[in-house]
């Protein structure tokens, strides 16, 4: 998305570029540039896609007239696209995935059922951001005193309303926990593409909102493993399983429990869900000047369910307690994660993709 909006600003530049400071001809095809951009992006990340990446810049490309301007469109777009691939060759997002020794006291993250898989993306607090200064810049304070009375809550609140089991969960609330258990870079797309089409965007204004979107997302995740491997705390499920022995007199152990679908294999604070989600609705907050875009929007792993949102942060702050509902975080991880999104989100639209002339 960085090389799409990089590719069109160099035609006419309407915003801050990302990092392709350029000057196209005028008259290059901005529909050429852009099919070219992304091509040449995604045939080299995920080049095993070769036969639908190949069919599909075929189609855009079969739009456009053949002539000088389709040509000087789609070489503009490579232009860009090799700019930003070389600016991120060595991001460390290809590095090999370094150890993670789990911890065996309180609180200490460890592997958990039914997989019990060992930490999964421990490299990615490694890689260079995008936008963001460093990993560590929104770190948060970390998760609760285990002797606390609000982790005795929050662990309580998981273990009613997060179990595979649980009598409390309302359907509502299971609906929340399955629609928004898919990929967060899944659903936040969607919804952009869906308030893109409601507010009639054009081709210049789609580029700068999904790079920005895409942007903060990744500045999110990677921030996020920053403090997810900093902390290394552990699990409800493990919590929960541990409950006798966390020091708490307020809390009470059950090895039979499970959460609602099975833990992701990484520490628990705080919750990179919660935090992706209020990024992107934050960096589009941003974008349209306004939280109060009502809108619609379905989900890959609730697919018979629709869901109606009054704005972007009624939104990422439902997709945020849906953690809960699905047994993954505890509330104080969600309220965290939800802060550093939004301070990602913001950060990443004042510093950067700014229009001409604000």
């Amino acid at each position: 998305q960085a090389a799409v909006h990089d590719a069109l600003n160099a035609i006419d530049r309407r915003a801050q570029p990302y990092a392709f400071d350029y000057q196209a001809v005028a008259t290059a095809a901005p529909e050429a540039a852009v099919a070219s951009a992304a091509y040449r992006v995604m045939s080299a990340l995920v080049p095993s896609q070769a036969t639908l990446l190949d069919a599909a810049y075929a189609a855009s490309l079969s739009t456009v007239p053949d002539g000088p301007a389709k040509d000087d469109g789609i070489a503009v777009g490579v232009l860009a696209a090799d700019h930003i691939l070389m600016l991120r060759e060595y991001d460390g997002s290809s590095a090999a995935p370094p150890p993670y020794m789990p911890g065996t006291g309180p609180g200490q993250w460890r592997p958990t059922p039914p997989a019990f898989a060992p930490a999964a993306f421990t490299h990615w607090r490694f890689v260079t951001p995008f936008v963001l200064d460093s990993a560590d810049q929104f770190r948060g304070k970390g998760p609760l005193d285990l002797a606390s009375a609000r982790y005795a809550r929050d662990v309580e609140e998981v273990l009613m309303l997060g179990s595979a089991t649980s009598l409390v969960r309302t359907a509502d609330q299971t609906e929340i926990a399955l629609f928004w258990v898919e990929g967060s870079v899944d659903g936040w797309c969607r919804i952009a593409r869906t308030i893109s089409t409601q507010t009639n965007l054009n081709l210049w204004e789609n580029a700068r909102l999904f790079a920005l979107i895409t942007l903060a997302m990744a500045d999110a995740y990677i921030a996020q493993f920053d403090e997810k491997f900093y902390y290394g705390f552990w699990r409800p499920v493990t919590a929960i399983h541990e409950g006798d022995n966390d020091g708490n007199p307020g809390t009470v152990g059950d090895p039979a429990w499970a959460p609602l679908r099975p833990t992701p294999p990484f520490p628990e604070y705080s919750s990179a869900h919660a935090a992706v989600g209020a990024a992107a609705a934050e960096a589009m907050k941003r974008f349209f000047g306004t939280d109060d875009i009502a809108f619609s929007t379905t989900s890959m792993t609730a697919p018979n369910a629709v869901r109606s949102y009054t704005g972007f942060s009624h939104a990422a702050d439902e997709n945020g307690v849906s953690r809960i509902y699905v047994g993954f975080h505890f509330r104080h991880s969600v309220e965290d994660g939800l802060t550093m999104g939004r301070r990602i989100g913001r950060f990443v639209a004042q510093k950067t993709l700014r229009p001409i002339g604000e």
